[in-house]
Formats: structure tokens, C-alpha cells, sequence
């Protein structure tokens, strides 16, 4: 089964339809995370794209990641509910719910804007080179999995 196209600007469209339909009182169907929360948790996949604001892990954690992690990210298998959450995706203290949310929009229209050919062979930080369907899957995926947390 493949995954719907984030880059395309129908899907970037209706996930960003679908952040819109949010506010700062969502409550989550599952998970202990709040909707800011959330959000900005979905903004570390993008920083990690785009901004160097992470530490990258070192050469033998990479191996790890790429080995034992890097599959169930970037394939088109569901997360399961409550899963494993890596160090830094886990956000503890509260945000402010319309910056995350304007973030969030902004870095799924900077994807589509690039367009899909630009993540070709482009480096992940933490599992090296991907292909663009393999973007897709990590992006669209874990979009998909918070936003269906809050009923979205």
C-alpha cells in the first residue's frame, strides 16, 4: 500500500486542513501528549530536515538507527499507539499552541515547495541518505499517527 504523497498539493492541502481543524483544547484520544505538544513534536521531524538546531547522533548510533530503527520510520506500516518515542521528539513542557501550529503549516508548505525530487538521496540525520519515498513515509506517516491521536 503507498502512502498518500505529502508533497503533493492535494495531500499537503488536507493535512493542513486537517491542523487547522485543531485548538488549544483538543483533547488527545490516546497518548499523554497535549496539542501543543504534539505539534511541536511534529516540528522536530522538519527541524531535523532543515534546521541544525539537533545534535546528530555519532557514527555508532547511526549505525543503530539505521539498523534497528530506520525501517518501522520509513515504511508504510501504521505506528502502534503509545510506541517508543526517541529523546529528542519528547516535549515536556507546554508550548504556545498557534506558533507550533503556524510552524507545522509552514514546514509542510516548504516540502511541497521544494518538491519531492529534492529529497532524493537527501541526508536524514539520523539514517543517512533516504529516497523521496521514503520522506514521504517518515513525513506523512507520523503526521497521520498525531493527528488521528486527536481526532483529526
Amino acid at each position: 500500500m503507498n502512502l498518500p504523497n505529502i508533497f503533493s498539493e492535494k495531500v499537503s492541502k488536507e493535512t493542513i486542513s486537517r491542523i487547522e481543524k485543531l485548538n488549544p483544547n483538543t483533547p488527545a484520544i490516546w497518548g499523554k501528549m497535549s496539542v501543543d505538544q504534539m505539534l511541536a513534536h511534529c516540528n522536530v521531524t522538519y527541524e531535523m530536515a532543515f534546521e541544525n538546531i539537533h545534535s546528530k547522533p555519532n557514527a555508532f548510533i547511526k549505525l543503530i538507527l539505521k539498523l534497528l530503527v530506520k525501517k518501522n520510520v520509513v515504511n508504510e506500516k501504521e505506528y502502534s499507539k503509545n510506541g517508543t518515542t526517541a529523546p529528542q521528539f519528547i516535549i515536556k513542557s507546554k508550548k504556545d499552541f498557534e506558533i507550533e501550529k503556524n510552524r507545522l503549516i509552514a514546514y509542510i508548505i516548504k516540502s511541497r515547495e521544494l518538491g519531492e525530487s529534492y529529497y532524493e538521496g537527501k541526508e536524514s540525520h539520523s539514517f543517512g541518505k533516504l529516497t523521496k519515498i521514503e520522506w514521504n513515509n517518515m513525513f506523512y506517516k507520523h503526521l497521520n499517527h498525531h493527528l488521528s491521536q486527536f481526532g483529526v
